[in-house]
């Protein structure tokens, strides 16, 4: 089993480091987004750069990153919490091997482990970021918020691995976070334009 179990991780890792925001970019949009916007190659920075399309491909594609490796840990009957495949996934996104160790945030990828492992858990994380979303307009505020949420709602739950997984997630998105939540305070950060559109055209 243990090899079997080196052999999960690697691959969570591997899966976890694949930057779609980059490929998507460079393959049909002949962008680099690592040198547009926040220069993130993240779901957020997609979004921005490339349109609502290019983003929610990113995004799916970015939720399976961290559930595969969950789901396939369940069927390879793993005796390690398979939750911590998808942990290791969402760590890939943020020190990405195949760009120099540089990455995403951690947020759609960590929730895609969510959701393999705790559905209504990600339920919850989910109708968070989208009302401080709404309310808000700043991506960087809900993930944080959902970040937060996730902690204490893993509390709750008293299920050990979960609350590693949320710690580690918080203190990473947090951190990740800072420059964003700096420049919210400054009033420089963008936010959603078409949510901000909307609320104009009414």
């Amino acid at each position: 089993m243990l090899i079997t179990n080196i052999i999960l991780f690697a691959f969570a890792y591997l899966i976890g480091s694949i930057p779609f925001a980059l490929l998507i970019g460079k393959l049909f949009y002949n962008t680099d987004i690592r040198e547009h916007g926040s220069g993130n190659v993240g779901t957020s920075n997609t979004f921005r750069i490339l349109g609502k399309k290019a983003g929610i491909i990113v995004l799916i594609c970015d939720l399976f990153k961290g559930a595969i490796p969950v789901w396939v840990a369940l069927l390879a009957g793993s005796d390690i919490t398979v939750l911590f495949f998808g942990l290791v996934a969402a760590l890939g996104h943020v020190c990405s091997i195949f760009i120099k160790f540089k990455g995403g945030k951690a947020v759609a990828t960590g929730g895609g482990a969510i959701l393999a492992y705790a559905p209504i858990v990600f339920i919850i994380l989910l109708a968070t970021f989208l009302i401080i979303l709404y309310i808000s307009k700043y991506v960087s505020l809900a993930s944080v918020s959902a970040s937060i949420v996730f902690l204490i709602v893993s509390l709750f739950t008293k299920d050990i691995p979960l609350i590693v997984v949320a710690v580690v997630l918080a203190v990473v998105i947090i951190v990740k976070h800072i420059s964003n939540m700096k420049r919210i305070k400054e009033g420089t950060e963008p936010k959603v334009s078409f949510l901000t559109k909307k609320r104009e055209a009414k």
